[in-house]
């Protein structure tokens, strides 16, 4: 097999990877439940839905904070999805740096 077609289908790897990804929603909750996000596997954010009991104009500061939480874990679980389908992709073929 020669290096120019390894690398073509390396590349075509890469853009189904991206296209799947792209097609994955993943959720999180923060403040038990009061705010979910929704990202997709390239950790775009999609939605964000907040309970009406968790708008309190008192305590705007926890709002941020679960917010920030939510959106924080998403993005950690797309990454981990994003190394699953990796791994899967490469059957279990363990790369430097990966």
């Amino acid at each position: 097999m020669n290096i120019q077609k390894m690398m073509q289908q390396a590349q075509q790897m890469q853009e189904k990877m991206q296209r799947q990804m792209a097609e994955t929603v993943i959720e999180a909750t923060a403040g038990g439940g009061l705010v979910s996000v929704k990202v997709n596997g390239a950790k775009q954010l999609l939605a964000i839905t907040l309970d009406p009991e968790a708008v309190n104009k008192d305590d705007v500061e926890m709002l941020q904070d679960a917010i920030l939480a939510a959106v924080q874990d998403a993005q950690r679980k797309a990454d981990e999805k994003m190394n699953s389908t990796m791994s899967g992709m490469l059957g279990g073929l363990k790369l430097p740096g990966m």
